[in-house]
C-alpha cells in the first residue's frame, strides 16, 4: 500500500505538515537527509555545549488570549496546548543607522512613539501605513509590487524608509534591494505588530517536543534518507526514490526543500533551477563570552539591526562578506530566560555565495576546507567583529569560543541552493506544482519565520491533502 503522504525534509514546515496530517490517524512519513531534524533551525555541539543554528528569535509573539494570532492558530492546528507553551518575549530591539536610532518591542505603540520623536514629520504617514498593512491580504493572488514605491506613498523621509526596511529584509526577504509588498506586509505583521520571543529551553527541546507529539500520532521520520528523484505516472507522483535506490510508493508528496531542489526532483531544466535560486546568503558568527566580561558591552537589546550608511544596501555583495550592515543578536535577552555563566553574541552579515564556493574549489569532495576558504573566513570574521564592537563595545579580549557559518555551510546542512536561507524570489503562494499531487511548503510558498514556515506546512495539508 502506498503511503498516503510523504514529506521531503524534516525542517519546521515539514514537521508541522506531518503533525497536522498524522493527528487525523493518517500514516505519514518524513524523509530527512541529515541525522538531525530542524533544517535551518537546528543545533550542534562543540566542547560539550549545545549551539543553535538559525534561531535568534521567533517572530509572531502572541499572548494566549489572542485566539486569531498566527502563533495560537498554529498551536491549535497541531493540537498543542497554548497554556503549556512557554513563550519568553524580547527585551526590545534597535535599528541603528549613522545618525538615527529607533527602538521597538512587542508593543507596537513603542515604535510609533519612537517615530513621533525621531521623525515627527513622518509620524502621521507611518500610522497611515500601519493601518493600510492591517487591511492588506498578503496571500491574495497579485503581481509583484515594489515595497519601496508603496512606502513612498506614505512616507517622504528616505532615511525612515531605509530603517523600516532593514529588520524586515534581514529577517525574511529573498529579493535584492526591494521586496514584494506582500512579503513586506507579512514581515511587518510578524516583527512590528507582534514581535520576537523564544520558546522554553533550546531549539533541541522545541524540536523534541514536536517530534514526540508527531510520534504520539503514529508518525514516522527517517534520518539520513536523501530523496534522489520522483517517479511519475501521467500527471501524478507515484513514488519517491531515495539515494539507496528504494522506491517508496505514495499518494501525495509535500516538498519542503525549496523550489530549486523540487525543480531538480521534477527533472526540470538547469535554467529553470537557476531561475528559482535566490542570490542572498549570509555569514554568521557566534561568540561565547563570560557574563562577568559583559559590563562594558551594550547588551540591553535582544537584536540590533545596523547599517553604517543611511542608504541601506540589501544585495549580494561584491566581496565575500558585507560588514557595513547586519544583525547583532543576544539570544539570552528575553524576559524570563534564566541567566547563566556565559552570554552568546551572534552576528549576521550578507555574503556572496559564489566567492565562498570559488575559494573552496581546490578541496571540493574533501572533508577539510581549503586554505583559501579558511583564510577568507578568518579575514571577514575579524572585519565583522571590528564593526560590531564599534556599536556594542569591546568584547574580543574575553571571547572563549567562536564559530562561523558561511553560505557553503548553509547549503550543505539546509539544502537551500546557494545558501539562500530565504529561498527563491519566486513564491508559489498556493503551493501547487505542475503535478496534481506534489506541493511545495515552507519559505518558497511565501511564509516566513519559524511560525510562518510551520503554518505553511499546515496550510498545504489543509488546502490540498485533507481537502482532496
Amino acid at each position: 500500500m502506498p503511503h498516503p503522504l510523504v514529506i521531503i525534509g524534516g525542517g519546521m514546515s515539514g514537521i508541522a505538515a506531518a503533525i497536522r496530517y498524522a493527528r487525523f490517524g493518517q500514516p505519514t512519513l518524513v524523509l530527512e537527509q541529515h541525522s538531525r531534524p530542524g533544517g535551518l533551525n537546528s543545533y550542534y555541539y562543540r566542547h560539550g555545549r549545545l549551539f543553535e543554528t538559525g534561531l535568534h528569535a521567533m517572530t509572531n509573539f502572541a499572548k494566549p488570549d489572542q485566539k486569531r494570532a498566527p502563533l495560537n492558530v498554529l498551536l491549535r492546528q497541531l493540537k498543542l496546548s497554548r497554556k503549556k507553551f512557554i513563550a519568553y518575549p524580547q527585551f526590545g530591539s534597535e535599528i541603528i543607522f549613522p545618525d538615527k536610532t529607533l527602538r521597538f518591542s512587542n508593543d507596537f505603540s513603542e515604535l510609533q512613539a519612537q517615530i513621533s520623536q525621531v521623525f515627527p514629520e513622518s509620524a502621521e504617514g507611518f500610522n497611515r501605513l500601519a493601518n493600510f498593512v492591517k487591511s492588506y491580504d498578503p496571500f491574495k493572488k497579485s503581481l509583484w509590487l515594489s515595497t519601496r514605491e508603496r512606502l513612498a506613498e506614505f512616507i517622504d523621509n528616505q532615511n525612515l524608509i531605509e530603517m523600516i526596511l532593514c529588520p524586515l529584509m534581514f529577517y525574511g526577504n529573498s529579493d535584492e534591494s526591494d521586496m514584494d509588498f506582500a512579503q513586506f506586509v507579512i514581515m511587518f505583521q510578524a516583527i512590528f505588530f507582534e514581535g520576537f520571543f523564544r520558546p522554553f529551553g533550546t531549539i533541541k527541546d522545541f524540536l523534541s517536543k514536536l517530534l514526540e507529539h508527531y510520534a504520539s500520532f503514529g508518525g514516522e521520520i527517517r534520518y539520513q534518507c536523501r530523496v534522489d528523484s520522483l517517479c511519475f505516472k501521467g500527471n501524478k507522483v507515484v513514488a519517491v526514490k531515495t539515494d539507496t535506490g528504494e522506491e517508496i510508493p505514495c499518494s501525495s508528496v509535500i516538498s519542503t526543500i525549496g523550489l530549486p531542489g523540487t525543480s531538480n526532483l521534477m527533472g526540470e531544466k538547469d535554467d529553470d533551477h537557476e531561475n528559482y535560486t535566490g542570490r542572498l546568503s549570509f555569514v554568521e558568527s557566534i561568540y561565547l563570552v563570560p557574563r562577568s566580561a559583559m559590563a562594558t558591552v551594550k547588551n540591553d537589546s535582544t537584536s540590533i539591526f545596523f547599517s553604517t550608511s543611511n542608504q541601506f544596501k540589501y544585495q549580494r555583495p561584491s566581496t565575500a562578506v558585507d560588514t557595513s550592515s547586519g544583525v547583532i543578536n543576544f539570544p539570552e535577552n528575553f524576559h524570563g530566560v534564566p541567566a547563566n555563566k556565559y552570554c552568546q553574541i551572534r552576528v549576521t552579515n550578507m555574503a556572496n555565495f559564489d566567492l565562498w564556493r570559488d575559494a573552496d574549489r581546490p578541496q571540493q569532495g574533501c572533508k577539510e576546507r581549503s586554505e583559501a576558504y579558511n583564510e577568507l573566513k578568518k579575514t571577514f570574521q575579524q572585519q565583522s567583529l571590528t564593526e560590531v564592537q564599534r556599536i556594542v563595545g569591546s568584547f574580543e579580549h574575553a571571547i572563549e569560543f567562536e564559530d562561523t557559518f558561511t553560505p557553503l555551510t548553509i547549503e550543505r546542512y539546509t539544502s537551500k541552493a546557494a545558501g539562500a536561507v530565504y529561498g527563491s524570489p519566486i513564491k508559489i503562494k498556493d503551493g501547487r506544482t505542475a503535478y496534481d499531487n506534489l506541493f511545495v511548503a515552507g519559505t518558497d510558498q511565501g511564509f516566513l519565520g519559524i511560525v510562518g514556515a510551520m503554518l505553511s506546512g499546515v496550510t498545504i495539508v489543509n488546502n490540498h491533502i485533507l481537502a482532496a
